[in-house]
């Protein structure tokens, strides 16, 4: 579908963004909302098309002495509920579409939190694995000069995504701040605790999962001790739940990520796999797991399953063959709206990635409250904090599922499209 076709409301223009399969997949989602919910079609309209959008050239002397020239972006999807927020990534598929998308979601998911954000999100366009790390410092530098107009601590604040981390997010501080004259940490979020980071943020993405799961195995009164869980993606995110999931007793019996996939029947041994990667080896490669192919990953019965890690991963294709009584979306947007359509006649309790994955800007918020504020928390507050906020949020979409008989993902979208739809009521049409 693109955003001009029957799923569109009644004059929808076509867009830039529309070859995009990813943007074409979000706006049928807020379309869907808009059906079900009565929203008014002209706020609709302005949340399918980003606020902002700047494309840009980003070139860098390569450590050959070359000149390279990398596409950037920077998406503020809206700018009505306060500063923009959302992630910057660093892989060769990002295009302006996928980064629309994604700071769309980014505009929900702070909405369902409760969150003072609007949605936000960035990316260029570039492998990191093949950069040095001189060139990744300089590229990172150069992008934060491009977006300089359009960044603040109260206009949009960056975070790390896919391919990015926390020294990313100290190039951006300093150079940011070199920029205005003095330390001003509360310009991204995810960055080293010794700028002002917050301790537990690497983590928050991962315990967010964990906790909406355990809240949903509580419902359908499922034992962790009795439970197996395949995890696709051992990033931030995807070796965050497996080792939560691991101290909890559930047994992970296959992980795998864009290296390769492996698979142990009698449980992957979490602590081990995490020694192992961190000495510079891979995933499929670790010893104490057979390999298995990539397609066979996400087929694997168990009852905890948990992408975590590229968006349309579960399609038509392959939506049949998932056997999992509990569906964890740690990435964004890992599901097609056909799949869900199979999920709908099936028992999978699916835990939507715009609730599932929402620690992590909320750890993000936290952090940025503590450096406009410089009074800092300990980690256990910061997880008390976190586990509160995602409970709440969680008891929210699901007594909303249940009132309205529908789908928990469309549970959640709608609650946070309505949220924004009614700041832009309320705040009215400038000018």
């Amino acid at each position: 579908m693109s955003a001009s076709s029957s799923s569109s409301p009644a004059g929808h223009p076509s867009t830039i963004f529309d070859s995009s399969p990813t943007y074409r997949m979000a706006c049928e989602q807020l379309f869907g909302v808009a059906e079900i919910m009565g929203t008014d079609p002209d706020i609709i309209s302005r949340l399918a098309i980003p606020k902002r959008s700047l494309v840009m050239a980003v070139p860098i002397r390569m450590d050959s002495g070359d000149v390279r020239t990398f596409v950037g972006y920077r998406v503020q999807h809206s700018l009505t509920s306060g500063a923009s927020k959302g992630g910057l990534r660093y892989a060769p598929h990002v295009d302006l579409g996928e980064v629309a998308a994604l700071s769309m979601w980014m505009s929900w998911k702070v909405g369902i939190m409760n969150l003072p954000f609007s949605g936000a999100k960035g990316g260029i366009a570039c492998d990191p694995t093949k950069l040095s790390r001189g060139e990744l410092e300089r590229l990172t530098r150069r992008y934060t000069e491009e977006v300089l107009p359009i960044i603040g601590p109260r206009i949009d604040v960056m975070a790390p995504d896919m391919g990015t981390d926390e020294q990313t997010m100290a190039w951006i501080m300093d150079t940011y701040s070199m920029k205005i004259g003095y330390a001003c940490p509360e310009i991204v979020t995810g960055k080293p605790v010794e700028l002002g980071g917050c301790v537990g943020r690497r983590e928050a993405t991962g315990r967010g999962v964990v906790y909406c799961i355990m809240e949903a195995m509580g419902e359908l009164g499922l034992q962790p001790d009795q439970s197996t869980a395949v995890v696709q993606g051992f990033g931030n995110v995807g070796s965050v739940v497996c080792q939560e999931l691991y101290q909890r007793g559930v047994k992970i019996i296959a992980i795998g990520d864009r290296f390769g996939s492996i698979k142990n029947a009698k449980g992957i041994d979490i602590p081990d796999l995490v020694k192992y990667v961190a000495s510079g080896k891979q995933v499929k490669d670790f010893p104490g797991a057979d390999r298995i192919e990539d397609n066979e990953l996400l087929a694997i019965p168990c009852t905890i399953l948990a992408p975590c890690a590229m968006e349309r991963v579960i399609t038509k294709d392959n939506a049949g063959k998932v056997n999992c009584r509990i569906l964890a979306e740690g990435a964004n947007g890992p599901t097609t709206p056909e799949a869900d359509r199979i999920f709908a006649n099936s028992d999978i309790f699916v835990i939507p990635d715009v609730l599932c994955n929402a620690g992590g800007v909320t750890v993000s918020y936290f952090e940025w409250v503590q450096d406009l504020q410089q009074y800092f928390w300990d980690e256990d507050q910061v997880n008390a904090k976190l586990r509160e906020l995602m409970l709440k949020a969680f008891r929210r979409v699901r007594a909303f599922s249940k009132e309205r008989n529908i789908p928990m993902r469309l549970a959640a979208l709608s609650l946070g499209v309505n949220k924004v739809a009614l700041e832009k009521a309320k705040r009215g049409l400038f000018p």
